[in-house]
């Protein structure tokens, strides 16, 4: 049994940790030392996005193309073993040096007929070890099918993710050529503003393709994840019994792995930006005025990233995994009881706070048939229990959504109602401390809604506020 084991040490120390089988043409690397088929480790090196250095695949050193050497000492290893015959025969119990022809139910492992009669298995229920394995071997099958299917999803994913990125390069690249081509007719002055949009373009240009590589690559380390799980699984099925119900119960738990959640590549931001800069054909005299405006108002606003703190919602609202949008639901929700949780109306406050600066930050609101949402911004020391009167006085700055309409919730006396053509779907908030200023556009058709000027913060933190019966998004 010793040699057995020493030859089976000798047999996977000649296996290589990308493709697990027996070294084909080895080299060594030169800075770590770790070892891979030649074939191998050029096709990691292509597989890679990015720019070398890529890091090792077994202790992430980086290494760079051409940094590797023929291990001719290991090929002549690998050869030696594979003249060494398999052992075979059946498995035997290394504490009783008996046959294996048993295997126990409650400790899921292969024992011998004196281990049936130990304490230690005498109580447990046990089966032959060939009807085990025909039981295992088919609960096997059912998970290399599931995980077959998986892998076929994340080829797919892959694919559509390559495709839409290079979609979307090219609609920079449309928008680019537009931009360029106006820019010519002007002189010194829009030279200077074709300078910043095309800086702007670059940008996207390059949060796309980080996204896209990202996206691809994370596709890329889930596929090889389950390529190897189920190569694993149809080596191991190919086992003798006794062999292939070794460490079963690990066998299963690494096929239990969580599913493939696809992760979203491009946000519905980003391809927004994209297609509101291939859109740009206006006359000259709007185009400086865009440019002049949209410079203006970089200057004195910073676009924050804004997400919704599960502490303060009310138990009713239901926040996505991401925390970037709410919904009402009928049911009253286990949630642990907080002090800062709202549970007269329902509200959520964003996580983000502000003392200080000039920001800004869009919600798409759901309002439907009867659905109403109230959208602003609210001090930190805002009441979240009992009657709460949504109005300047009470530390709230905001206006209601619903249907075709909105309207300024500010107190009883001053109370004003809008009556637009259309209600807007999404809105853009704008937030200037030192000002004392909160206002309300239209972040479609760029109208304004309301202003709140002066803002009584009182030195106060101001957070994002939001109060729906339907829905929000956070843009």
């Amino acid at each position: 049994m010793a040699a057995r084991s020493q030859v089976k040490d000798l047999q996977e120390a000649v296996i290589c940790s990308i493709c697990l089988a027996s070294f084909n043409d080895p080299v060594i690397l030169i800075k770590c030392g770790h070892n891979f088929c030649r074939s191998c480790i050029t096709q990691y090196c292509k597989d890679f996005k990015t720019s070398p250095p890529y890091p090792c695949p077994q202790c992430r050193e980086p290494f760079r193309e051409g940094e590797f050497q023929a291990n001719r000492e290991l090929r002549n290893v690998v050869e030696i073993t594979k003249k060494i015959p398999e052992p075979r025969g059946k498995k035997a119990c290394e504490k009783h040096e008996e046959l294996l022809k048993l295997f126990c139910e409650v400790d899921q492992t292969p024992i011998c007929l004196v281990c049936r009669e130990s304490r230690s298995h005498k109580d447990h229920s046990v089966l032959p070890i060939e009807e085990a394995a025909l039981d295992y071997k088919e609960q096997i099958q059912r998970h290399l099918e599931s995980l077959k299917k998986e892998r076929d999803e994340i080829l797919s994913c892959k694919s559509s993710g390559e495709n839409t990125s290079q979609e979307l390069l090219k609609q920079l690249k449309t928008g680019r050529q537009k931009i360029v081509a106006e820019f010519q007719q002007l002189r010194q002055f829009l030279e200077e503003q074709e300078r910043l949009q095309l800086e702007e373009l670059e940008e996207l240009k390059k949060e796309i393709e980080n996204r896209g590589d990202e996206y691809v690559a994370k596709l890329s380390e889930e596929l090889s994840s389950f390529s190897s799980l189920i190569s694993e699984m149809e080596q191991k099925r190919q086992l003798p019994a006794s062999e292939f119900l070794q460490d079963i119960k690990g066998t299963l738990s690494r096929c239990a792995r969580e599913k493939f959640q696809n992760p979203v590549a491009f946000s519905s931001e980003l391809k927004w930006r994209i297609w509101e800069s291939s859109q740009r054909n206006a006359p000259l005299e709007t185009i400086m005025k865009e440019f002049t405006d949209s410079l203006s108002s970089r200057q004195r606003f910073d676009k924050a990233n804004v997400t919704l703190d599960r502490d303060t919602a009310h138990p009713k609202l239901i926040l996505s995994a991401d925390r970037r949008s709410v919904r009402w639901g009928d049911k009253w929700q286990d949630l642990p009881k907080r002090p800062e949780r709202f549970y007269t109306l329902c509200c959520v406050l964003g996580c983000e706070g502000f003392t200080s600066g000039r920001h800004y930050w869009e919600v798409e609101v759901e309002v439907g048939s009867g659905g109403v949402s109230d959208v602003g911004v609210a001090r930190e020391s805002v009441s979240r229990k009992g009657w709460i009167r949504l109005s300047p006085e009470e530390g709230f700055w905001a206006v209601r959504c619903w249907e075709d309409r909105y309207r300024a919730l500010m107190s009883a006396v001053q109370s004003i109602r809008f009556p637009p053509s259309r209600g807007p779907r999404r809105i853009r908030v704008y937030l200037d401390y030192e000002q004392g200023l909160v206002a309300f556009f239209d972040a479609g058709t760029g109208d304004p809604i309301a202003t709140f000027l002066p803002a009584s913060f009182a030195g106060e933190r101001i957070r994002p506020f939001f109060c729906v019966s339907a829905g929000a998004r956070l843009l």
